[in-house]
């Protein structure tokens, strides 16, 4: 009766309430999302996939979040295996290789590779002895830990999620005090290297999503029925939906099946044109709000490994849902990134309650020592 008390007392009822009503709200979109498909019935996977990640993430909290610092390495290693394994095993899918399938389930190791380079960071920062500002030199290490897994994601390639390990990197490295000078050298070095990236990284249809971009940006619509289809569908859907929205199932841009990827990468638009603008803030406002809390729950944590986690989770899930809705806005190239928990997918839930779940583990485990 006295543990079952504890438990209560202790579990982050703010944090659960918050994913529960992105999830919620993402599987109701979902079933609109999809209704006028071939998979009309998708919402019921996504249940599925939302039911078995809260599982994994009732695992996680139930292991007390030090034992993960001890099998950082090894849970470092075995997304790099994973990630080679694409290469050797994996299916092709639009142009890219980035999924093992595993009995009839396909695994995407790039997802999975954020959550262990968090613990990996963060294991890495627990030991560091150091407390004043980093420098360049103290970056070279944790770069080598990013660098790895960044390369393998980006041959695979999977331009989205690597931008966002180095985002999470970058969010980690600046959190825990990344002196001024280090980040403007980092950041001058990020702009004289885009030749570079834009010659021998860029495949050429991603080339074609940032000329696009830039030609929109310009006013150009020349290429609304090429590679500028989906940011155009997109932007309409958001503005029909005016303040309140046009109604559930009632989105003319999403049942008549113009919007693309709907059930993935573009599942806002749909949302935004069935509940309007006021819909729209609630949802960005929730994730927002997960983001901060996550940021409360570093600065209550009880070492640096618990900080340096909540922080790369709280880093993950600000990216992600920031670059999702900045590009089906309109507001930057279009990129495979899907928005956490909101879309289909089983990887990317799995990922999100993985992280999830360490956010519970260092939250609750504030109170015990």
């Amino acid at each position: 009766m006295e543990l079952a008390r504890t438990l209560r007392d202790q579990f982050d009822w703010t944090l659960f309430v918050t994913v529960a009503a992105i999830s919620l709200f993402g599987v109701v979109n979902l079933y609109s999302a999809t209704s006028a498909t071939r998979r009309p019935d998708l919402y019921i996977q996504q249940i599925y996939w939302l039911s078995l990640g809260a599982g994994m993430a009732v695992l996680v909290v139930a292991i007390d979040y030090r034992y993960y610092e001890r099998y950082a390495w090894f849970a470092y290693g075995t997304g790099i295996v994973l990630l080679i394994l694409v290469f050797l095993l994996g299916d092709s899918i639009r142009g890219s290789t980035r999924w093992i399938k595993i009995g009839g389930f396909s695994l995407q190791p790039s997802e999975t590779m954020k959550v262990f380079l968090i613990i990996a960071l963060a294991k890495y920062l627990h030991n560091d002895p150091k407390t004043d500002g980093r420098t360049l030199k103290d970056l070279v290490i944790p770069g080598l830990i990013l660098a790895v897994p960044m390369g393998l994601i980006l041959a695979q390639p999977d331009l989205g999620t690597a931008l966002i390990c180095a985002f999470i990197f970058g969010t980690i490295m600046v959190l825990t005090q990344l002196k001024i000078r280090s980040l403007v050298t980092l950041f001058t070095s990020f702009v004289i290297s885009a030749p570079l990236t834009w010659t021998f990284l860029l495949k050429d249809y991603q080339k074609q999503r940032v000329t696009s971009f830039l030609a929109r940006m310009n006013g150009d619509t020349t290429d609304l029925l090429d590679s500028g289809w989906h940011t155009h569908q997109s932007m309409v859907a958001i503005g029909s939906g005016g303040f309140w929205g046009k109604g559930f199932l009632q989105g003319t841009q999403n049942q008549h099946r113009f919007l693309p990827d709907q059930d993935t990468d573009f599942p806002f638009p749909v949302w935004c044109e069935e509940q309007g603008f006021i819909g729209a803030l609630l949802i960005v406002g929730l994730y927002m709000f997960l983001v901060v809390w996550a940021l409360k729950i570093a600065s209550q944590a009880r070492d640096r490994f618990g900080a340096v986690c909540a922080v790369g989770v709280g880093g993950l899930i600000f990216w992600q849902a920031a670059i999702n809705l900045l590009m089906v806005m309109g507001w930057m190239p279009v990129v495979g990134m899907t928005l956490p928990l909101f879309s289909y997918g089983g990887s990317s839930v799995l990922t999100t309650a993985l992280g999830i779940g360490i956010l519970m583990n260092v939250s609750m485990r504030r109170f015990q020592y």
